[in-house]
């Protein structure tokens, strides 16, 4: 008979009946500490944080008191406490030592508390965590699983780079049990041992080859997701699952293994809403998305499932919604079929229709991502999209205000616009500046004809308000400038808003008075352009209005400064009045503000020591004219709405912004100055400025802008285009500019005998600029460089503006960019002239400011790495 039916075991030795006698003892002689869920209880009948912080710190001396006697008894009920304690956010690190006696312990119950401690209580910045490395060792290798999967929880929560390599072997050791519940465990440990040391992601990828074979779904998503970790942090890695010849199977496999989870029938194990394991398809989503990127191979044997998985999918439940949002991703990122992309955005178009504002907008922000890459499909969603601009949630209207900017053409152009409209009149301020700039951005670059522009314009200035930014500004006066034939019908339109209270619309007031100071005669004297009402406007109503407008409190110096210099200049405009405009101007003269005194002063001298000079200064400005942002597919993008004779009328005045911008700039000198605190030897750079500007004749004064680009260059002479007079004028070209004598001289030249290798010039924050060298066979001094600009980002990069300088033994000239916006995987290119009559090597400091995700940047870069054949 077996000794143990009578109730005697002979494992239970007197040693263990010894330690049964002792805890017994020890248990009678020390007082039974507070439960946890006594604690608990105490803490939340807490009145006040202080009556609770009594309570804590109360039971904290306590558990002190219990370590210091070596409770052993109690330890794991104390630490427990502890750890209730520390989530509460009270000091609790004295019991980390107690944590690392609770897990040497052989009971479970003492491990389990001890390993939660651990990981609570320690991280690899201390250096008591590295005590338990020994302990984790001995644990990986116990004969219970829950053991070894307290072990690889704590190693995968606070393991340091040493750690990690000290267990790596384990954990891959234990990727190969036969113990299920083990091998899931040992595949996630793995997952954060790579994710902190990658270079240890050789010593798993045997193990991996075995884990998509498994029929338990736990180990099947922890190897997915282990291969996902591995194949994003490396290269090769990724390469060796899609060529090696063991793993040359593991898109089809992965395709089975989903293709299984969608036809299989119901599963209560594995349902989720009624769909089978959505964690898993979402995982094997992502990771074929990686597999098959930018592989045609791969991503031809995955259409098939991919388009099942975004027709089979249940759209009832949110997890059948991520599961699609996931489709499409892995849809838009692999190289697949047109019918296949057309189906993910309409399935993003069924998201905008969902009442759920989480989905509506990851709807928005994924298309705002894919509209770059099929336009023509989210145009079908137009419309959708724009009633997402009237949505209560913020978040919501400002995604959908940025793709409704991104599906803007040359074909919507006018429907789009009055949606957008209508949204600035009513938008919130915050969404006001940008939009207006955008509007006048896209007018730009879309507009049909000149009157539609400016009438687009004209709104913007009235719906904005005061929180138009100055580009805006600049912007219409620039157009009104060169847009001569309609000068007098918008100076009538903005005569009509300027007698309305603009208060709450200064940028308006700088705008209407700049262009009725330089056309007021056409106001006053020329043919109404209004058939139904013609205006009747006298010379005392104009100075009426510009009165109330000066003496306004109102009004900000800035638009009281363009009042100022507009009622001067009518001066000349007007054939009478003259003596009611130099009282008002007089009156300046003892102004309180030092800026407007001071142009009171100077305009009184106009009327009497000066009066001969004042018609000369104060004639009417040339047509400030700039170069258009090219489009090779779009004609009327490239010609904003005008006729060929139209264009040749421009290219006869030369004098093109060669970086494609419009600013008007009255101050820049002064902050052109403060460029030179860069150099560290400012009076050298004058006296370069002053040599500059004497074999330039004229030069462009902001020339100084690029001082800052020269800091380890000589100073060098950038040669410019001859800049049309303008009188009494601030407006500064940029440097780089060119007239057309240069731009017909380079593209209608000889073809070019000397091709040279590019070369990289810039590659930092997803923009890649390339120099492509070339050399003119009439010309050897000369070196033709077309600068390439290319968006290697998801995001559009907008204001793009490219500037160089060379040191002063060389002349640059430079021509106008190809636009200021690069669209993702697109380009914008330059040509820049470089003379080297002495044949050195060549060297350019470059510049480079754009915006992108709504962030503004800026950086700089030297380029030494000029071929020789270049230059000798």
């Amino acid at each position: 008979m077996n000794p143990s039916d009578h109730g005697f075991n002979p494992a239970f030795n007197m040693a263990a009946i010894k330690q049964v006698i002792n805890e017994a003892v020890e248990r009678v002689r020390m007082p039974t500490p507070m439960r946890l869920r006594d604690l608990i209880r105490q803490i939340r009948a807490a009145r006040t944080a202080a009556e609770e912080r009594a309570v804590i710190n109360k039971e904290c001396a306590y558990i002190r008191s219990t370590f210091r006697e070596e409770d052993s008894v109690w330890r794991c009920r104390n630490i427990a406490k502890l750890l209730y304690i520390h989530m509460l956010g009270y000091p609790a690190h004295f019991g980390q030592l107690e944590c690392l006696k609770l897990i040497a312990s052989p009971r479970f119950t003492d491990k389990r508390i001890g390993y939660l401690g651990a990981m609570l209580l320690l991280d690899e910045r201390q250096d008591v965590h590295l005590l338990i490395t020994n302990c984790l060792k001995n644990d990986l290798n116990s004969s219970t699983q829950f053991v070894v999967g307290l072990a690889l929880c704590t190693l995968g929560a606070i393991a340091s780079p040493e750690m990690s390599r000290d267990l790596a072997s384990e954990v891959e050791r234990l990727m190969k049990s036969p113990n299920a519940y083990i091998r899931k465990k040992a595949a996630l440990c793995a997952f954060r041992i790579i994710h902190k040391v990658p270079e240890l992601m050789e010593i798993f990828l045997p193990a991996t080859r075995s884990l998509l074979s498994e029929k338990n779904h736990g180990v099947l998503i922890t190897g997915v997701t282990l291969i996902t970790e591995m194949c994003e942090n490396s290269l090769d890695t990724l390469n060796h699952f899609k060529k090696d010849s063991s793993h040359q199977e593991i898109v089809p496999n992965l395709v089975r293994i989903l293709k299984n989870l969608i036809l299989a029938g119901y599963s209560p194990e594995h349902d989720v809403s009624g769909v089978s394991d959505p964690f898993l398809q979402v995982k094997i989503l992502c990771l074929l998305r990686i597999l098959g990127k930018n592989d045609a191979e791969a991503s031809e044997a995955m259409n098939d499932i991919l388009a099942q998985v975004a027709t089979n999918t249940e759209t009832s439940k949110n997890v059948g919604n991520t599961i699609l949002y996931e489709t499409v991703l892995s849809i838009m990122d692999i190289k697949s079929e047109s019918g296949l992309r057309v189906l993910a955005i309409n399935i993003l178009g069924r998201f905008l229709l969902n009442n759920d504002k989480n989905i509506r907008y990851v709807a928005l922000n994924t298309l705002l991502k894919t509209v770059y890459i099929d336009t023509s499909a989210v145009q079908r969603h137009r419309s959708t999209i724009l009633e997402c601009l009237k949505d209560p949630d913020v978040s919501i209207r400002r995604r959908a205000l940025e793709l409704s900017f991104a599906l803007v053409n040359s074909n919507n152009i006018r429907t789009m616009m009055k949606e957008l409209l209508v949204f600035l009149e009513k938008a919130d301020p915050e969404f006001k500046a940008q939009c207006s700039s955008s509007i006048v951005l896209a007018a730009e670059r879309f507009a049909p004809n000149k009157r539609w522009h400016l009438d687009t314009l004209l709104k913007v200035l009235v719906a904005a308000g005061n929180y138009v930014r100055d580009d805006v500004v600049s912007c219409t006066i620039q157009l009104v400038s060169e847009s001569t034939s309609q000068q007098g019908y918008i100076v009538e339109q903005l005569w009509h808003a300027l007698e309305r209270d603009t208060m709450d619309r200064q940028p308006l007031t700088q705008v209407a008075t700049w262009c009725i100071g330089e056309y007021g005669d056409l106001l006053i004297y020329g043919p109404s352009t209004s058939e139904d009402n013609p205006i009747r406007v006298s010379e005392d109503d104009v100075i009426a209005v510009y009165q109330r407008l000066l003496w306004s409190t109102q009004n900000t110096i800035i638009t009281k400064q363009y009042t100022l210099l507009s009622l001067t200049k009518l001066s000349t405009r007007f054939q009478a009045g003259n003596d009611k405009i130099r009282q008002i101007i007089d009156t300046f003269g003892s102004h309180l503000h030092i800026e407007l005194q001071q142009r009171g002063v100077e305009f009184s001298q106009l009327f009497r020591k000066y009066e001969h000079m004042r018609p000369a200064l104060l004639e009417r400005m040339p047509p400030m004219e700039t170069a258009r942002p090219a489009d090779a597919n779009n004609t009327a993008a490239l010609t904003n709405g005008e006729t060929s004779e139209d264009l040749d009328a421009v290219g006869d005045e030369g004098n093109l912004l060669v970086d494609g911008t419009k600013e008007f700039r009255e101050s820049e000198t002064q902050d052109s100055n403060a460029l030179l605190v860069l150099l560290g030897g400012a009076d050298n750079a004058e006296s370069d400025i002053t040599r500059q500007t004497e074999t330039s004749k004229p030069a462009s004064t902001d020339n100084q802008d690029l001082l800052d680009l020269l800091g380890g260059l000589d100073l060098n002479s950038i040669t410019s285009a001859p800049v049309a007079p303008q009188n009494n004028s601030n407006i500064l070209l940029n440097t780089n500019q060119s007239s057309n004598f240069l731009v017909d001289g380079l593209l209608n030249s000889e073809p070019v005998i000397n091709h040279l290798p590019s070369i990289t010039a810039y590659e930092k924050n997803g923009l890649k600029i390339v120099f492509s060298l070339e050399r003119l066979p009439e010309n050897p001094n000369t070196t033709v460089i077309r600068m390439s600009a290319m968006n290697e980002t998801l995001n559009p990069i907008t204001e793009f503006l490219f500037q160089a300088a060379v040191p002063k033994t060389f002349q640059l000239q430079m021509l106008s960019p190809s636009g200021t916006v690069i669209a993702p995987a697109d380009q914008v290119t330059q040509v820049l002239r470089i003379t080297n009559p002495n044949k050195t090597a060549l060297r350019m400091r470059i510049r480079v400011s754009y915006s992108a995700g709504g962030t503004t940047l800026q950086d700089q870069a030297e380029v030494n790495n000029f071929p020789p054949e270049s230059w000798q």
